[in-house]
């Protein structure tokens, strides 16, 4: 475990050294990884698919606040959607506007949730995020992740009906309206993510908080097995036909990835847990305090031997002799 703190305490060094250099290299990596996925699960316009096209708006991107990687990735999306179907692109559209001044209402500083919500599902591994939040976010973080996931099963209905919608190109305007906002707003698979996703964040957040020991570890615990019951439970009334060991395993996952944002974030220990007591004119306090687990930086020691030193330990050996 040591060995592990010293690899924290030196990675931690490095970010705070670099950072000027790291954080934008990062905001190119996700936004790269962003723009190619839409790329490849839509890929309706060809111009901006090309690499050149990618790789330009990827390194804008990192030099702009996190916002306007959403942003771009929003464009792309909708470009491609209005060469497929203009009704697609003005019903996504629509709705990206709306989760977008929902999200500036609630959670402005939860971008990063935005956009690594879609990706995570494609890696299937979505449970990360709500557990992740409410572990160092707030109740209000439930509004981004939510927006996340109508992101990704918009984006999912659209790309797995396509065949469909393509073949309703003789019929009225009105007709694919209602044809896309019906499948939309009659997910149930989406509003029981949501549901489950929600319900995650706040117990995760709630039991973080306590004055316990382990509040972390119980507070992940907890929120994977809500995580799993709401999916379950929706299954069983909704019929969506959730894989039972994909939920499970992606959970698991989930639950062993937060363990590691916990030792880089939250990693205490307990067994130096102390309490104290003390008062004022007003009011008695009762503080508990728990130290952080560090560890020093261990420190190269150099012996030098200088010359003189050495021609008279040999002088010394001469004599002897």
């Amino acid at each position: 475990m040591t060995t592990l703190l010293v690899i924290k305490q030196a990675l931690l060094t490095i970010y705070s050294k670099y950072e000027v250099y790291i954080t934008p290299l990062l905001k190119f990596i996700l936004a790269f990884i962003t723009l190619v996925l839409i790329n490849s699960r839509l890929g309706y316009m060809e111009s901006i698919e090309r690499m050149t096209v990618v790789l330009i708006v990827a390194l804008m991107c990192s030099f702009m606040p996190m916002n306007f990687i959403a942003l771009m990735g929003a464009v792309f999306v909708l470009l491609h959607l209005y060469t497929f179907s203009l009704e697609c692109a003005a019903v996504i559209g629509a709705g990206f506007l709306l989760l977008f001044l929902l999200y500036l209402r609630f959670s402005p500083k939860d971008t990063l949730v935005v956009v690594l919500l879609p990706i995570c599902f494609l890696m299937r591994i979505p449970y990360i995020i709500p557990i992740s939040m409410g572990l160092i976010g707030t109740p209000a973080s439930a509004v981004s992740v939510a927006c996340g996931v109508i992101v990704y099963y918009m984006l999912h209905y659209v790309s797995q009906n396509t065949t469909v919608i393509a073949a309703m190109a003789d019929e009225e305007t009105a007709a694919r309206f209602r044809f896309i906002i019906d499948g939309l707003i009659q997910n149930r698979e989406m509003v029981v993510t949501i549901a489950a996703f929600v319900a995650t964040v706040i117990v995760v957040y709630l039991l973080r908080r306590m004055s316990v020991d382990y509040a972390w570890t119980i507070a992940m615990t907890a929120g994977a097995v809500v995580n799993i019951m709401v999916l379950l439970v929706g299954d069983l009334i909704f019929d969506i036909n959730e894989s039972l060991i994909s939920v499970i395993l992606g959970t698991v996952i989930s639950f062993l990835l937060a363990l590691i944002l916990q030792f880089f974030v939250f990693y205490v220990d307990y067994s130096r847990t102390e309490k104290v007591q003390f008062e004022d004119d007003e009011y008695y306090y009762y503080v508990k305090a728990v130290p952080k687990v560090t560890v020093a930086k261990p420190e190269k020691k150099v012996k030098q031997i200088s010359s003189a030193r050495s021609g008279q330990t040999r002088n010394s050996r001469q004599v002897h002799h």
